[in-house]
């Protein structure tokens, strides 16, 4: 009677014991610059944590209208200008932005075709004129090669050859389906891409990085879990799987 006793009391105080202290739902919002690195950390992070992430996946400049438009998460994972935007709008809590990774920009052409020099800024000028179509992000590394298409002094005459892809749509994916044979775009963006050749990363006299940062939302519904994760996005255990994507790590 007693086991019964001391079972049946176990039993209730489960019943009590809030969901919260089971672990949270932390819903983050993050670029896809950051997909391949994060999906290989959420598994082992909510094994050690006890909590659950939800991922939505878009471009830097869809979710950043997204979060100045109301929408609330947890954790928002952008470019870091981007992130000071949105604190500066007090959508993202100040003091909060942490960087996660930094990646280069990189070059890609259609599996098949041939294979452009791209190992100085010449080398890149000559492969852009000479390509049929050319595509680049409308997020920070499309940002990037627009400006620096100008300064080469061809973008005026490339102007009819060239696509820019909306926000969270891969330039790689463009070029796979043959919409361009040249592709520019964040490096671990474009390593995964099936039916592209990835080139390599622009020559260092143009190369541009982007810093991938992380805020709490002002309104965030699991503020303590949402640090937890952004404390085991940035900690050393994580930098394996950010070179693998194709960054580095902070």
């Amino acid at each position: 009677m007693r086991r019964i006793a001391v079972h049946l009391l176990l039993l209730g105080m489960a019943a009590l014991t809030p969901v919260s202290a089971l672990g949270a739902e932390i819903t983050v919002i993050a670029s896809n610059a950051a997909k391949e690195a994060v999906l290989e950390l959420i598994p082992a992070f909510e094994k050690s944590s006890g909590h659950k992430v939800t991922m939505i996946w878009a471009g830097t400049e869809a979710i950043t209208k997204r979060i100045s438009g109301g929408e609330v998460v947890d954790v928002v994972l952008i470019a870091a200008p981007n992130i000071d935007k949105l604190i500066s709008e007090k959508k993202i809590v100040e003091g909060s932005r942490t960087n996660i990774a930094k990646s280069g920009i990189g070059v890609a052409v259609r599996a098949g075709l041939p294979k452009p020099d791209i190992s100085s800024g010449d080398a890149v000028k000559k492969a852009v004129l000479d390509a049929k179509s050319v595509a680049y992000s409308s997020g920070p590394s499309g940002f990037y090669i627009a400006e620096l298409l100008k300064k080469m002094g061809i973008a005026e005459h490339i102007k009819d050859k060239v696509k820019q892809t909306p926000s969270g749509v891969q330039v790689g994916e463009v070029v796979a389906r043959g919409d361009a044979d040249l592709g520019f775009q964040q490096i671990s963006e474009l390593l995964h891409v099936k039916g592209i050749h990835y080139l390599g990363p622009l020559p260092p006299e143009i190369q541009h990085l982007t810093i991938w940062s992380t805020g709490i939302h002002s309104a965030a519904p699991s503020p303590d879990a949402a640090k937890a994760l952004v404390k085991y996005l940035s900690g050393p255990d994580a930098g394996t799987s950010i070179r693998k994507a194709g960054m580095e790590p902070g």
